[in-house]
């Protein structure tokens, strides 16, 4: 099991203009309490966390709407340097790919500011990866946009492919190859996304779930 996951401890680095992330101590044993108890204050994107499609479709799917089928099974892990990531990056690989592609474009274990300056996405990927059978992008980049954009292109494409978004990923220390991806993000009602645990498993250790709609 490798988990892919940031680790996510008060001061956690945040999208520009979102609340910071604070894990603020309560209930204390030290202090007399008879349990220990913390408070979170979080966006709904923090860390590795999931987009739903109502983050960039005011028509689409909040998280509950969604099922689970597209964040648990095969998966590649395939090597991508930016600041754009093109189509060179299927260069070598199959027509079908499976379901899940996770994307590594260099981002380190553990980001102690904002990385401002990271790989997103180009629309024209996200099209071919639909056209291949692939359902779900990750990417360990926090956005599959610029932080700078204003249309949100990569956003839009998977839009308009159906294909879910998994950012802010932990794959340095994970090689190139296949994989089972078990993504469960928490089941929170009426969002937008919300942070998920990740992890990888051996390719072959878990069944596939029937495609998304199937």
């Amino acid at each position: 099991m490798i988990d892919i996951s940031r680790q996510l401890t008060s001061g956690h680095p945040t999208w520009p203009g979102d609340p910071p992330f604070v894990v603020e101590p309560m209930a204390q044993i030290a202090g007399g309490d008879s349990v220990n108890t913390a408070q979170l204050h979080a966006s709904t994107h923090t860390g590795t966390h999931v987009d739903a499609p109502w983050h960039y479709d005011d028509a689409g799917l909040r998280l509950e709407e969604l099922g689970l089928e597209a964040y648990v099974g095969r998966c590649l892990v395939v090597t991508a340097r930016g600041p754009l990531v093109g189509l060179e990056v299927l260069d070598g690989l199959p027509q079908g790919l499976p379901p899940r592609v996770l994307l590594h474009t260099g981002q380190p274990a553990r980001w102690e500011t904002f990385p401002e300056d990271f790989a997103a996405l180009d629309p024209a990927l996200i099209h071919e990866l639909y056209r291949r059978g692939v359902q779900l992008i990750g990417t360990d980049s926090p956005s599959v946009d610029p932080l700078t954009s204003k249309t949100l292109d990569a956003h839009a494409a998977c839009r308009e492919t159906g294909i879910l978004i998994l950012e802010g990923l932990n794959l340095s220390h994970v090689p190139d190859g296949e994989y089972d991806l078990m993504c469960l993000p928490l089941p929170l009602s009426r969002v937008d996304g919300a942070p998920a645990r990740a992890v990888l498993f051996p390719a072959g250790s878990l069944p596939e779930p029937p495609p998304v709609g199937g």
